[in-house]
């Protein structure tokens, strides 16, 4: 095995936006992508002025940084962005300005690199809520930090608190905070930590977690969250951890990675290694309805972003073709199929793609289930490039496995 899964959905209002933060500090601006998938967990930026053609010379850059071996993508809130890397078996968090690039503060702690089947390194994103940023080690340690200046306001190994298994690829969901709970994909179910101080909220079995960021969802006026397990796809109330209905998705090396999609009362699902994708209808029963199973859409890590009733994401594995497609959601059915090594690495923005591809093109094209016709590309990074790029107050962060970060300024001139 010669690859990694993890990195590391919810349609929501971005009104919900301050309920979802509950006990946060100042507001989330509306342009800022404040933890893992953007403001509403969807993949889709609310930002709809910024540059999205460029001449030969590509767009703009604001600046470079290197941040150490990892995955973690960018949160960025309130003029800062986080990330996290690895270097001499050290995690690093990373707090920069969003503008300049230039280092605010930085803490590190002793962290394996980790790297038996891939690069090793960082797999999750930091979780910023108001004043607070949250982060998850690959190997149990989480932290809450002042975003100001980094002083560290809690922090405990849960692995070893709890004595919960680590799995193939370590912990690689990122924290999701909602109604004053810190929600991790650790244990069979999930784990809940209270946001003021990290106690122990609920926890689960002690079995193989998957991989995915524990997805939020409101249902008559509850609410709960989706996780991927190492053999299912299920909800848990969010309060107490009760579950609500499982599916059971085996997927090889139990690399259930890619977040689940919610579209009104229903839930997409997909997974790599041959295994397919599914649409489900949560209902009173402890077992979903599936409306249609196939092997259309095979998201091995990132999963796909919904748009106006289709699916765009890579399907396939890392050490396979993996061709961008477009799928009909309601239906499962193909929209087309475009040989781009993007491996999933996607956002949404004013109704077009912006694609970051395996080896740092950026591309960008509309995102119509008629084609696929970039509109603009641009080499803008070297090395391989699995991490989602994240589109905030007008610039695109990306970077790459061993750390390499570009910050493009799309801002309109």
């Amino acid at each position: 095995m010669s690859h990694w899964p993890p990195l590391p959905r919810i349609s929501l209002r971005l009104s919900l936006a301050a309920f979802l933060l509950a006990g946060a500090g100042r507001p989330v601006l509306a342009a800022d992508w404040p933890h893992w998938r953007g403001p509403d967990y969807t993949g889709i930026s609310p930002e709809k002025d910024w540059l999205d053609h460029w001449g030969d010379d590509g767009p703009p850059v604001a600046w470079k940084a290197t941040v150490g071996i990892g995955f973690s993508a960018f949160a960025v809130a309130q003029g800062r962005a986080f990330t996290l890397g690895n270097a001499d078996n050290t995690d690093t968090v990373f707090c920069l300005d969003a503008a300049s690039g230039k280092l605010l503060w930085k803490q590190s702690y002793p962290a394996d690199l980790g790297d038996k089947y891939f690069e090793g390194g960082t797999t999750s994103t930091p979780t910023v809520v108001g004043d607070q940023v949250f982060t998850v080690s690959r190997w149990g340690d989480v932290f809450c930090f002042a975003a100001a200046d980094g002083k560290i306001l809690w922090q405990r190994n849960v692995q070893k608190d709890l004595g919960i298994r680590v799995p193939s690829w370590g912990f690689s969901g990122s924290p999701t905070v909602l109604q004053n709970l810190v929600l991790l994909n650790i244990g069979e179910a999930g784990l809940a930590l209270r946001q003021t101080n990290g106690e122990t909220a609920w926890q689960s079995a002690d079995d193989d977690a998957g991989y995915s960021t524990p997805l939020p969802w409101e249902r008559d006026g509850h609410w709960q969250v989706l996780l991927g397990s190492g053999k299912s796809y299920l909800a848990v109330d969010a309060l107490t951890g009760k579950e609500q209905w499982r599916l059971r998705w085996l997927t090889q090396y139990g690399v259930n990675a890619a977040d689940p999609v919610i579209a009104g009362n229903q839930v997409f699902i997909a997974s790599g290694y041959g295994k397919g994708s599914a649409l489900l209808q949560p209902g009173t029963t402890s077992e979903p309805e599936v409306k249609w199973k196939s092997k259309v859409l095979r998201t091995q890590i990132n999963g796909a972003v919904l748009y106006q009733g289709h699916l765009y994401g890579s399907d396939g594995d890392s050490t396979d073709k993996h061709p961008l497609k477009c799928v009909e959601l309601a239906t499962g059915t193909e929209k087309w199929s475009a040989p781009e090594n993007t491996f999933g690495a996607l956002l949404i923005a004013n109704g077009k793609l912006i694609l970051l591809g395996d080896h740092g093109e950026l591309v960008v094209a509309p995102a119509t289930p008629a084609e696929f016709k970039p509109t603009a590309r641009a080499q803008v990074l070297g090395g391989k490039c699995w991490t989602v790029p994240v589109l905030a107050n007008g610039r695109l962060y990306c970077r790459n496995s061993r750390g390499d970060v570009v910050c493009l300024d799309l801002r309109p001139k």
